[in-house]
C-alpha cells in the first residue's frame, strides 16, 4: 500500500496502514443526501434483465454509475471530506471512476478489488462504502478481514487459473481457503447512515449474509483510482497482454 502522509489525524493513518480501513463519521454532506439518494433511485432499479444505457448499468439489486445521471449520487463520490483525505492518504488526487447503488445487501463472496482495478504504480486505488441507512447483522452489511491488505496481491495465474471470467469461481474458493489458513478474523460495517468506511484496494471483503430478507441495505460504493498512474484490470490481463483501463472519471 503507498506511504500515508502526516497531514490524517496519526491514529488514522496508523490504523488504515494497519488494518486497511478506516471508518468516516461525517461526510461533509447535507443530512437529507443520503435519504435523497434512496428516493430518487427507488423506480430505477431494473425488474430483472441487466440494461445499459448510457453508460449506466441497471440490474436488479445495484446500478452501476448512477452518478451519470443523479448529482447527489455524484455529491456523494465527490464528497470534498472524502476527496482530501483520500489525498492526504495517498499523497496524489483522487479520481472516483466508479459508483454502485444498492438497495440490498450483495452477500458477495469474499474478494480484492486489487484482482479487478490496479494501477502502475501498484496500490493506488480504493473504495469506499456509504451507508445510505443504518446497518445492522440483520440486513447484510459489509464484511472485512483487517490486515489482509498486506498479505500479496494475487492474479489469477498465482492460483492456478486462467485470466478469464470463467475462472473467477477458483479465485473465490481458493480466497475462502486464504482466510482459513491465515486465521484471518472477519469485522461488519454495522456503520450508521451517513457514516463511510474507506478500504485499501488488497483489503479482502464482501457481502456478510442478508438474515432478514424482507430488509433493505441502501448503500453507495465508490471506486478511486488516483493520478499521476496507468490503470488496469489485473484479472483480464495474461503474460502477453495487459488489459488496461481507460475510465470515465466522476466529474
Amino acid at each position: 500500500m503507498p506511504p500515508t502522509t502526516t497531514t490524517v489525524p496519526p491514529e488514522l493513518a496508523e490504523k488504515f496502514d494497519r488494518d486497511g480501513y478506516m471508518i468516516l463519521d461525517d461526510m461533509g454532506l447535507p443530512p437529507d443526501t443520503f435519504d435523497a439518494v434512496v428516493e430518487e433511485l427507488a423506480d430505477e432499479y431494473s425488474d430483472g434483465e441487466r440494461v445499459i444505457d448510457e453508460g449506466v448499468v441497471y440490474e436488479r439489486t445495484r446500478i452501476q454509475d448512477a452518478w451519470r445521471f443523479n448529482n447527489k449520487v455524484r455529491s456523494i463520490a465527490r464528497s470534498p471530506v472524502v476527496m482530501k483525505l483520500l489525498e492526504e492518504l495517498y499523497g496524489r488526487e483522487p479520481r472516483p471512476f466508479q459508483t454502485l447503488n444498492f438497495y440490498v445487501g450483495t452477500q458477495q463472496a469474499a474478494h480484492s478489488d486489487a484482482l479487478h482495478f490496479n494501477s502502475m504504480p501498484a496500490g493506488f486505488m480504493c473504495g469506499v462504502w456509504v451507508a445510505l441507512e443504518d446497518m445492522d447483522m440483520d440486513n447484510g452489511p459489509l464484511v472485512y478481514y483487517p490486515g489482509s491488505h498486506k498479505l500479496p496481491e494475487l492474479r489469477m495465474p498465482d492460483i492456478g487459473a486462467e485470466p478469464r471470467l470463467e475462472e473467477y469461481p477458483k479465485y473465490e474458493a481458493h480466497i475462502q481457503d486464504l482466510i482459513q489458513r491465515e486465521g484471518l478474523q472477519a469485522e461488519y460495517g454495522t456503520i450508521r447512515k451517513g457514516q463511510a468506511l474507506v478500504w485499501a484496494s488488497n483489503l479482502l471483503h464482501g457481502g456478510a449474509p442478508q438474515r432478514d430478507l424482507e430488509r433493505t441495505r441502501h448503500s453507495q460504493v465508490t471506486h478511486y483510482f488516483f493520478a499521476d498512474c496507468k490503470y488496469y484490470t489485473p484479472m483480464l490481463t495474461t503474460e502477453s497482454e495487459t488489459f488496461w483501463r481507460d475510465p470515465a472519471w466522476v466529474e
